[in-house]
């Protein structure tokens, strides 16, 4: 479970969000330039926290319980642009500088499964 931490970020942030049960919100970063979608991870407040203060994304692992920052060990670092709260205050829109691939298989997002035709489309 992820680690709450209100204390660290900016409390008019922290009253706004609308976390899961886990205390974690959705993060879809998004190339700033091109608008193209890299990836999704999860965020808990200090997550959220350092993202904002350093300048670098980073997530909450629901599978290793830990947090991680994108690039550490691949050198594929994400340079945050700006963090937007949606309407619903449910998820986060974090626009990046990607340096090198987003994604853990090396491909430049984690979007490259196409599903096939859509009906109608």
């Amino acid at each position: 479970m992820a680690v709450v931490s209100s204390s660290a970020l900016d409390a008019d942030i922290a009253t706004r969000l609308k976390r899961d049960d886990a205390g974690l919100v959705p993060a879809v970063i998004q190339q700033h330039d091109s608008g193209e979608v890299l990836m999704v991870g999860w965020m808990d407040d200090e997550a959220l926290h350092r993202t904002l203060t350093t300048g670098r994304v980073t997530f909450w692992s629901r599978s290793r319980g830990e947090y991680w920052r994108k690039g550490d060990t691949s050198g594929h670092v994400q340079h945050v642009r700006s963090v937007a709260l949606d309407c619903d205050g449910d998820t986060l829109l974090v626009r990046v500088d990607q340096v090198g691939a987003a994604c853990h298989t090396g491909a430049r997002t984690c979007f490259f499964t196409d599903l096939g035709a859509v009906a109608g489309a």
